[in-house]
């Protein structure tokens, strides 16, 4: 695809926006809606000529109603029931087009929303994690919305006005002669100067718009998803405050944009009123020179009555097409936006027999700046399990997500029974590695649905069964609808233990050869961490597990256990060893020994806190 365009350059010309979405219009893998729109095409075609046709029957009557020619009444009657027939004739082809055409442009939405979303997801968790999620589903809204407006423009106002417009003119040219056909070609060069002139100034207009528009949604959706942040620190007033600030610079914006509209009303308005003067004025003096008849003041009436209609709507028609092309500017950055992490061509499938993990030498950093990993090398053998802990910036959650390819490593090697993972599908990599993460965030959906996320396919009873092994069965038996009951926005009508219980359940159900464990029951209490403990145990016993942990007592049981501080690995052992070794871990153990025996907390807040003197603090 081609580049996107910056912001601060002129808009995309229609016709190259036009070559990007023509695929949608007339898809390759769909005939039948190729024939419809080429039956749509048909129907244009026939209701421009039937409206065509209207003025010369209205033009007949006319001059069948001169006097002394009362003997003809009745084919003046009969062509006053022609001009009838021909303006519903001419209605109903409109509508049969657009019933039509209907299914095309809903499908070109629906495919190009498709492609839209299945890009986004294809990004990578940097671009996510920097754009606002509000923002970017209003511009996929915008953009989508857009295609189906501008391809009903273009193809039933635009060109059929073309066609009118130059069957206008050769009708009077053979009629009128070559000044009335002059004088209506200005006409229209002026309008579209003045409507093109004027538009252009709107568009930035029209731009500063929608951006507050978009930052105002950015806004209420981000202070929305966050309501528990709000409430915690008393906040409403700000958030309404900041929200209030956004709406008023939309609206001024709007203000400006609006009222720019009615100058270029007034100005379309006086320029087709003095060309219909005009042509009137020259058709009567002609009329009382005896160059034509009554019949002919009507036909041009009608002819430029029907002309300025689309005219008209040319004005409308012109600032929808260049709004939707900006609305289709930001979607097109989407599409164009490169995925970071991509799959090698004719990349193969990771194939896992042992399930054996070595990340060798790896060096990483977020920005090339600000190296977090310096030359870190470990290796998991398969069905063992490796335990990560230090103090928090060390570098433990990255490890996690440099296993799944989140991002890609600057150098080094990570490897799944030595295959380099940078060499092979995310798609197969991400399907042998599970993950328990310690902020859990679930679908705005059933508990069932969210537990059974973990396989496609999955059965009830299998659902059920993850459950049971996760510890939370019998508390969703004893919710009102069972594995029916909703979990709200994020899963915010669960507690943080029932949440993490739930990402078990999906993870057991998922049944991974890896296994990784961020923090997996921090949020549990005694007795269901032991529980969940005993279950994690168990799984890790066939399953190649990494274990980042800050509570170093949920840890002691692992193969090995590794040490990092500020992105190296500065000691590494079995618990014990550590602690005879009387180093950083030991002195970690030692922390939150004291911190159990002399903090009356409940179990596991020590995870959340840590004793640090704050000047100036209450203590």
């Amino acid at each position: 695809m081609p580049p996107s365009t910056p912001d601060n350059s002129p808009l995309p010309p229609v016709w190259a926006t036009m070559r990007r979405f023509f695929p949608y219009l007339w898809p390759a893998d769909a005939p039948a809606l190729r024939r419809r729109v080429a039956v749509a095409m048909a129907l244009v075609l026939v209701a421009k000529a039937v409206s065509l046709a209207m003025p010369f029957a209205y033009k007949g009557a006319i001059d069948r109603m001169a006097p002394g020619m009362e003997s003809g009444a009745g084919l003046a009657i009969a062509l006053v029931v022609a001009y009838a027939g021909a303006r519903f004739g001419g209605v109903l082809f409109d509508n049969l087009r657009n019933a039509i055409f209907e299914r095309v442009g809903q499908e070109a939405g629906r495919r190009l929303a498709d492609d839209v979303f299945v890009h986004l997801h294809r990004l990578s968790l940097r671009f996510h994690l920097d754009r606002r999620t509000g923002a970017v589903t209003k511009i996929v809204e915008r953009g989508t919305k857009s295609i189906d407006t501008m391809l009903y423009f273009l193809l039933f106002n635009i060109a059929p006005t073309v066609l009118e417009l130059a069957a206008v003119c050769v009708i009077f040219f053979v009629k009128f002669g070559p000044g009335l056909v002059a004088a209506t070609l200005v006409m229209v060069a002026l309008y579209i100067w003045f409507t093109r002139t004027i538009t252009e100034w709107r568009n930035q207009l029209r731009r500063d718009m929608v951006d507050m528009d978009t930052n105002a949604v950015a806004h209420a959706v981000d202070s929305l998803l966050n309501f528990e942040t709000v409430k915690y620190f008393g906040a409403e007033e700000r958030e309404a405050a900041r929200y209030a600030k956004a709406m008023r610079r939309y609206a001024n914006a709007a203000v400006k944009s609006e009222n720019s509209l009615a100058w270029l009303n007034i100005g379309q308005s006086l320029i087709t009123n003095l060309m219909m003067a005009g042509a009137m004025g020259y058709t009567v003096w002609g009329w009382s020179r005896g160059q034509f008849s009554t019949g002919d003041v009507v036909l041009v009436n009608t002819l430029l009555s029907q002309l300025f209609r689309p005219l008209d709507l040319l004005g409308m028609v012109y600032r929808t097409i260049r709004q939707g092309l900006i609305d289709m500017e930001a979607m097109y950055r989407l599409i164009d936006t490169q995925a970071e992490i991509s799959d090698a061509p004719g990349a193969p499938m990771l194939h896992v027999e042992a399930g054996e993990v070595r990340f060798d030498h790896v060096h990483f950093g977020y920005d090339p700046e600000r190296e977090i990993l310096h030359g870190v090398s470990f290796t998991v053998p398969a069905g063992r399990t490796l335990a990560i802990v230090g103090p928090s910036g060390a570098g433990k959650s990255t490890i996690a997500r440099l296993l799944f390819r989140f991002y890609d490593i600057q150098g080094g090697r990570i490897s799944v029974d030595g295959q380099d993972i940078s060499a092979v599908t995310q798609q197969s990599l991400r399907s042998t590695i599970g993950i328990v993460p310690q902020d859990m965030v679930l679908f705005n959906d059933t508990v069932g649905y969210n537990i059974g996320y973990g396989r496609e396919g999955a059965t009830q009873e299998e659902i059920e069964a993850a459950a049971r092994a996760a510890s939370i069965h019998d508390f969703i038996m004893g919710l009102p609808q069972g594995y029916d009951t909703r979990v709200g926005e994020r899963g915010l009508k669960l507690s943080g233990g029932e949440k993490q219980r739930v990402a078990i359940a999906r993870t057991l159900l998922k049944d991974p050869p890896v296994l990784v464990l961020d923090e997996a029951t921090s949020a549990l209490d005694s007795r269901t961490e032991t529980e969940i403990q005993d279950v994690l145990r168990t799984i890790s016993r066939r399953r190649t597990t990494l274990v980042v942990a800050h509570r170093l007592s949920t840890v002691v049981d692992a193969d090995e256990i590794i040490v990092m501080e500020k992105g190296r690995i500065v000691e590494r052992g079995r618990h014990g060893d550590l602690v005879r070794a009387d180093g950083l871990y030991a002195a970690m153990w030692a922390r939150q020994a004291t911190e159990r025996d002399d903090m009356p907390v409940e179990p596991g807040i020590e995870d959340i806190f840590e004793v640090v003197d704050v000047p100036g603090g209450r203590g």
